[in-house]
């Protein structure tokens, strides 16, 4: 029994979420690999002010990369008939990705943001930060080898 073929469509969605994936996935993997070791080598007041300072632009740029990237993967999900089981994969991967920020990085962030963090947890808290940084970007890395799977299937 032969599986269906990819659409233009199908096919022009599956690439640009799987491009839209790697970015994320480059995009976390450097967050976590050259922010966040200088953010834990900082004094605490030093981090805390350059956070207050920053903190829109890292979520102005990480919010709408990662919407994005799992829109476009659930659309893939949907239109890209023969790599629709990798699609899902990296779809909910993807929505693993978006629901660590309400679960965890929303109100810790907020309190690096605001300085509502006490000085002395901040070394500590920036740890439990770089676990479940880690942890998300492993599922950013696996959704977008799942995409690239999904990519490669064109179907008879």
């Amino acid at each position: 029994m032969s599986r269906p073929a990819v659409t233009p469509l199908g096919s022009a969605i599956g690439i640009l979420a799987t491009m839209a994936l790697g970015v994320a996935a480059g995009a976390m993997l450097a967050e976590g690999a050259v922010l966040v070791p200088w953010w834990r080598a900082m004094p605490p007041e030093a981090f805390l002010r350059w956070y207050a300072d920053n903190a829109r632009r890292l979520f102005d740029f990480y919010g709408p990369l990662e919407i994005v990237s799992a829109t476009l993967t659930l659309l893939a999900a949907v239109l890209h008939a023969p790599g629709r089981r990798w699609f899902i994969g990296a779809a909910l991967l993807s929505l693993a990705v978006l629901a660590a920020f309400p679960i965890y990085f929303r109100d810790v962030n907020a309190s690096f943001e605001t300085g509502g963090i006490g000085i002395d947890r901040v070394a500590g808290e920036l740890g439990r930060w770089a676990a479940w940084h880690w942890g998300r970007t492993m599922f950013g890395i696996v959704a977008f080898a799942l995409a690239l799977m999904g990519a490669g299937e064109r179907g008879r």
